[in-house]
């Protein structure tokens, strides 16, 4: 579905319909009525970049099955689970803002955006079944995973997910799993929001829309945009500016000249996957599984075998596999966006960010030329007996990892979603990678925290918010919200349709 309507003057910009713009600008919405606001999106289809459900794992990222969020033993060999508390608690953000949206007749079909799926971590070889007993006992210790189950039991693995036992050796296995999560189509639910947004009073939606420029003024911005269907372009003025473009919004950055974008570089990396639609193989798995990383992988291309639910339709999804390129955007990006994106204020960083990570360069282009063969063998380490002709290979989406002076010597990938805001707090863009959606909600609370005080400063702006977020300023990984968490957890997954 296009869209084409126009508000002149708006209170807020928002450049992006993906998930963090459409969070971002329900939220808004329904914190103030009375609140005037325009999206410009570049494609002609909403939320068709990294949000779109081919685009990404759809992973309710939980930190359930995700062992990145838990990579290390200490020396007394424990596994240090907080980052995996904190994700599970910005995750029910996102799943209790979207059962409001539900609720309240904003959105509707929940199955159509979320469904249950068991999240399972699976590992082979003895040390990384210690590691995994490890993770287990510390994540069960907490109340968010209570339900979670541990087992070394090769028959046991194989009623949770056949496909991981079949045609195996006989080595040392072990996987946890928790029954209460979730597959994700992020495209979906953004769609839903931006669409009820396009039906409010003072709402303005534009598809095919490119923002060419951005200028500060005295009172907040104009915004240059480019209608693509008809080669002309107007001029909009908004208080504030809303930059979720994904791979689009370090060049948006830029060019707005806020001192905060200075230093400022990107990293992109594309991403493939191998999907499976062969009944007789999808039916038999119902399960995300996630895996031990690879030698040399970055943390965002650790394996996972997923069950997906995109389109009405279940398949199976195996990857990511990285590939190297130079767009910074799927569908609208161009082979010159990264060289284009080098400044005098960034090349020392992105040099000595390059020089340190020639590992990472050299394992991105082995990727982007390997074979199917190649990538077969990678997909037998969690599925031995998996047939090449059963899969076919498809592109995904591009990550524009954010690199900044600050990095140093670090990695070029790493987790981690940044908001940059300006310091009269009149801009707000989103950089980063996983698990950005997930916690999209969260990272949307926070920039409405910095740049919108005054709607939470007003005894009806905290109601609203409570009645969006239940918990949003309470701190439900304490011992004594156990019980808070469960009864506001259990309603949500009923309005979802989860339990």
């Amino acid at each position: 579905m296009k869209y084409c309507t126009h508000i002149d003057s708006p209170d807020v910009i928002v450049i992006g319909s993906g998930i963090m713009s459409a969070n971002l600008g329900a939220m808004l919405k329904r914190l103030e009525p009375s609140l005037s606001l325009q999206v410009y999106e570049v494609t002609e289809e909403l939320a068709q970049e990294s949000s779109n459900g081919w685009n990404n794992a759809g992973t309710g990222h939980a930190g359930i099955c995700e062992l990145s969020y838990t990579p290390n033993r200490e020396a007394d060999g424990t596994v240090n689970v907080s980052k995996a508390i904190q994700i599970f608690e910005q995750f029910e953000h996102s799943k209790q803002f979207w059962s409001y949206a539900v609720a309240s007749g904003m959105v509707d079909n929940p199955k159509e955006f979320i469904n249950p799926v068991p999240h399972i971590s699976f590992v082979h070889g003895q040390e990384m079944v210690d590691f995994l007993q490890a993770r287990y006992r510390g994540m069960a210790a907490h109340h968010f995973f209570r339900e979670m189950e541990y087992v070394t039991d090769r028959a046991t693995i194989g009623q949770w997910a056949p496909l991981l036992v079949e045609n195996r050796a006989d080595v040392p296995i072990s996987a946890t799993k928790m029954d209460n999560g979730t597959d994700v189509n992020f495209g979906a639910i953004s769609r839903k929001l931006v669409h009820w947004l396009s039906q409010q009073d003072r709402c303005g939606v534009a598809s095919n829309h490119r923002v060419i420029d951005l200028e500060k003024t005295n009172s907040g911005w104009e915004v240059l945009v480019k209608d693509l269907a008809t080669g002309e372009t107007r001029t909009n003025r908004a208080k504030f500016v809303f930059v979720g473009a994904g791979g689009g919004s370090l060049t948006l950055l830029q060019k707005s000249g806020i001192p905060e974008a200075k230093g400022l570089g990107g990293f992109p990396i594309g991403g493939q996957w191998l999907v499976c639609e062969n009944s007789a193989i999808v039916e038999r798995h119902q399960a995300k599984v996630y895996g031990q990383p690879l030698p040399a992988a970055p943390t965002m291309a650790v394996p996972h075998l997923d069950t997906r639910i995109l389109d009405g339709k279940k398949t199976l999804l195996f990857g990511p596999f990285a590939a190297w390129t130079t767009k910074f955007l799927n569908k609208k990006g161009s082979f010159t966006d990264l060289p284009f994106s080098i400044r005098p204020d960034n090349i020392l960083t992105l040099t000595n960010i390059g020089i340190h990570n020639l590992d990472l360069i050299r394992y991105l282009v082995q990727q982007g030329t390997q074979s199917m063969q190649d990538r077969m063998e990678v997909l037998r380490v969690f599925y031995p007996a998996a047939k090449a002709d059963d899969w076919k290979l498809i592109d995904a989406g591009i990550r524009v990892q954010a690199i900044k002076e600050t990095d140093g010597k670090a990695g070029i990938v790493h987790y981690g979603t940044e908001v940059i805001t300006n310091a009269d707090h009149t801009i707000s863009a989103l950089l980063g990678a996983s698990p950005g959606a997930s916690v999209s909600v969260n990272i949307v609370l926070d920039v409405i925290k910095i740049c919108f005080p005054h709607l939470l400063d007003r005894p009806e702006g905290k109601t609203r918010m409570k009645e969006m977020l239940p918990t949003y300023d309470e701190d439900i990984q304490l011992p004594g919200k156990a019980e808070r968490f469960r009864e506001i957890s259990d309603k949500t997954d009923k309005i979802l349709q989860l339990s």
